[in-house]
């Protein structure tokens, strides 16, 4: 095996394990089908990666690969503890600061934009560059849409829960926390990682999930509990996501911002040009504002902006040698 090169960031408090270099060439075609090669053929590499003991259960990674789409900067392809997700907001906010600090982009003061072709399509980001060092990272995101409001589901072990689903580059189940005896500040993570995963687990079975663009893009990211605000007035909205195979986003999820709000736009609480704050259950924010209308298919639809900060953490080369079957990657949960 190569050596597998990354560097090592957090946008609030979330990891982003950017990989540079260690796979094997991929084959030409759409993102979507890099995906499904790497899923299918290379995964092996994901739990090196990701799991123990480089790794841990919430570890988040982005592969940088060739770009398909026409104008964009750079590709990548995301991953996670279960598998490859199609959309990643703090990871965007990563990447587009990485691009400038490392020459992928040409900086321009005050304002860089790099093109980011994502799983769910290009993805623009804009970086403050100061001095030539990048800052805040804001980015546009793909057509966003409620996709089912007020339903409701029994879940296990918490009885009859309301909840919406939205899309925001990937689909989330939304909750008031409050459904599940939570509040913030005062439950413990667990108790949110518990109540999310079941409400993923119903909301699957419930609820046939659909997309214009592609079927690949029509699965259950996750849940994402909030604190039934709206971040107007200055006032963070607190939310907790949990995706994957439960797996804690410490950021407020770039993508799960953005369906949020899609779905409050749908309901006439955010208007265009208005911005919103959301916090995370660590406390770190982001800003999300609906900049415009769109479409979706056929399907009413927002484009959102979303902003936060991301920061390096280190830069490190891994290798298995070849007797090393716990190197190879487990968990522990």
């Amino acid at each position: 095996m190569d050596t597998l090169e990354v560097v090592d960031m957090h946008t609030g408090g979330e990891p982003v394990r950017i990989v540079l270099s260690g796979y094997p060439a991929l084959p030409k075609g759409t993102i979507l089908e890099k995906r499904a090669h790497v899923r299918d053929r290379l995964d092996h590499l994901r739990r090196i990666l990701m799991f123990e003991p480089r790794g841990h259960y919430d570890m988040y990674g982005a592969l940088l690969v060739e770009p398909d789409l026409p104008g964009a900067d750079i590709a990548v392809l995301f991953m996670h503890n279960e598998g490859y997700s199609t959309m990643c907001g703090h990871a965007v906010i990563a990447l587009g600061r990485y691009a400038v600090d490392h020459g992928l982009v040409t900086p321009v003061e005050p304002l860089t934009t790099v093109n980011i072709e994502c799983p769910c399509g290009m993805v623009v980001a804009e970086v403050e560059v100061t001095d030539g060092r990048a800052g805040a990272v804001s980015f546009e995101s793909v057509p966003s849409f409620l996709f089912a409001a007020d339903r409701t589901v029994d879940v296990p072990g918490f009885g009859e829960i309301r909840f919406d689903v939205s899309y925001g580059g990937a689909f989330y189940a939304l909750a008031d926390a409050g459904q599940f005896g939570l509040a913030f500040g005062r439950s413990p993570a667990r108790a949110f990682v518990d109540a999310a995963a079941a409400l993923t687990e119903a909301v699957r079975q419930s609820v046939p999930l659909s997309h214009p663009d592609s079927p690949d893009l029509a699965f259950l990211y996750g849940s994402i509990l909030t604190d039934g605000g709206d971040g107007a007035g200055g006032v963070a909205t607190r939310n907790v996501c949990v995706f994957a195979d439960a797996q804690v986003d410490r950021s407020p999820t770039g993508s799960g911002v953005t369906a949020r709000l899609a779905a409050m736009h749908a309901r006439g609480r955010v208007a265009p040009g208005e911005t919103r704050l959301f916090e995370s259950i660590v406390g770190s924010r982001f800003t999300g504002a609906v900049l415009r209308t769109a479409l979706a298919g056929d399907r009413a639809a927002i484009i959102a902006r979303v902003s936060g900060r991301s920061h390096y953490s280190g830069k490190a080369s891994f290798s298995v040698e070849p007797d090393d079957e716990l190197g190879r990657g487990f968990l522990v949960v």
